[in-house]
């Protein structure tokens, strides 16, 4: 439910802190808490020769997921990019494909799941007309399934990457890399503040800092070491429908027949996909 408000927090934000700064303030917040949860459990954060690369692309590709999530959100509504965002477990098991071990092979059932949850994609990503709450769905929902896709080959990525490297060490490091990176990028293409600095925008950051990039990560992190992931990816389906209900709330955003349409779609094959 806390994962649910993430994009609401996001479309908030950018209202007055244009989306790269954003993402940076983010991160330089987030990076203090799972550093602090690092080193209370012991683990060394400096990383060896051999593992700084392999970071380095996974804070790359992190870096440019938030970035295309961000820069989306500013776009569309939060309760379409929600439900386009969380379908990134379709995209996870097509590169998991061509990894062998790192998914499970796409049969007749899975290749249905990921049919319908591509159908669903499609329904979201035309089905939004202009509104002052979504200047420009089509370019925001395109750059939403992009964000999507890189979301699903980062999972496939850390999960070959954490059987050489020390998982939390992985956590801090696609944080921590990617707070110049955004500070570059932001400092090269956007201003600060839309304005002015709102008391709104402020307290969405904290909550995607502090809560989100966080929290959030650190709870997941300790359940994965007491439960099975396919059981807590149950759970997940909990996210789209916390942001929808959140983006009803805070934005008066209607239950559009294509957002149901294709939320039921998109979780429907992420289901099939992602069951036993």
């Amino acid at each position: 439910m806390l994962w649910g408000g993430n994009l609401i927090s996001i479309r908030i934000g950018v209202d007055s802190v244009p989306p790269l700064w954003s993402a940076f303030w983010r991160m330089a917040l987030g990076v203090f808490f799972v550093t602090a949860w690092a080193l209370r459990r012991g683990v060394v954060i400096w990383p060896p020769q051999r593992e700084r690369w392999p970071l380095f692309i996974l804070s790359l590709l992190f870096t440019v997921q938030i970035a295309l999530l961000n820069s989306g959100t500013a776009l569309t509504s939060p309760g379409f990019g929600v439900v386009i965002l969380n379908s990134y477990a379709v995209f996870a098991n097509i590169t998991g494909h061509f990894f062998p071990g790192m998914e499970k092979p796409i049969n007749r059932a899975r290749a249905l799941g990921l049919a319908l949850s591509i159908a669903g994609m499609v329904v979201l990503t035309f089905g939004q007309s202009a509104s002052k709450l979504a200047p420009n769905p089509m370019a925001g929902n395109a750059l939403l399934v992009l964000s999507a896709l890189l979301l699903g080959v980062r999972q496939v990525y850390t999960r070959w990457l954490v059987q050489h490297i020390e998982p939390t060490r992985t956590v801090v490091w696609q944080i921590a890399g990617s707070v110049p990176l955004f500070l570059a990028m932001a400092a090269a293409s956007e201003p600060p503040v839309h304005g002015h600095l709102t008391r709104e925008a402020v307290i969405a950051i904290l909550y995607q800092g502090a809560i989100v990039a966080g929290i959030c990560f650190i709870i997941w992190a300790e359940l994965l070491k007491r439960h099975a992931a396919g059981t807590l990816s149950m759970f997940a389906f909990l996210v789209p429908i916390t942001g929808i209900a959140l983006s009803s709330v805070f934005f008066d955003e209607p239950l559009r027949i294509t957002l149901l349409a294709g939320g039921v779609l998109v979780l429907g094959g992420v289901y099939i996909v992602t069951r036993d």
